[in-house]
């Protein structure tokens, strides 16, 4: 009995993490779009300033960059990585799951 309450407390906690997290990931995606905003001066008068307005160019250079055959073998190797956690998760959840004895 003690241990499935056991198990019942981790998973409550693992959740509370994931929720803590992507509320923080939300956080951490919401506020540069926030702070982003434009505010207009204060003072609100319509009057032009005395110097002329110009507008100036700016020309991004791209250079570097990642080629794509790095791309793709970091893609295969999280592919990699991602299915032997799955197998790893999956044995050890039959491995449990064959272990507990039935009641009578």
């Amino acid at each position: 009995m003690n241990a499935i309450r056991h198990i019942r407390r981790i998973r409550r906690r693992f959740a509370a993490v994931l929720a803590g997290l992507g509320a923080a990931l939300l956080l951490l995606t919401a506020a540069p779009a926030a702070f982003a905003m434009r505010v207009p001066p204060p003072g609100g008068s319509t009057v032009s300033s005395p110097l002329p307005q110009t507008r100036t160019v700016t020309h991004a250079v791209v250079v570097g960059g990642m080629p794509g055959w790095q791309i793709a073998l970091i893609a295969v190797g999280a592919a990699l990585l991602a299915a032997t956690v799955a197998v790893f998760a999956d044995r050890a959840r039959a491995a449990r799951r064959s272990s507990v004895p039935t009641a009578a």
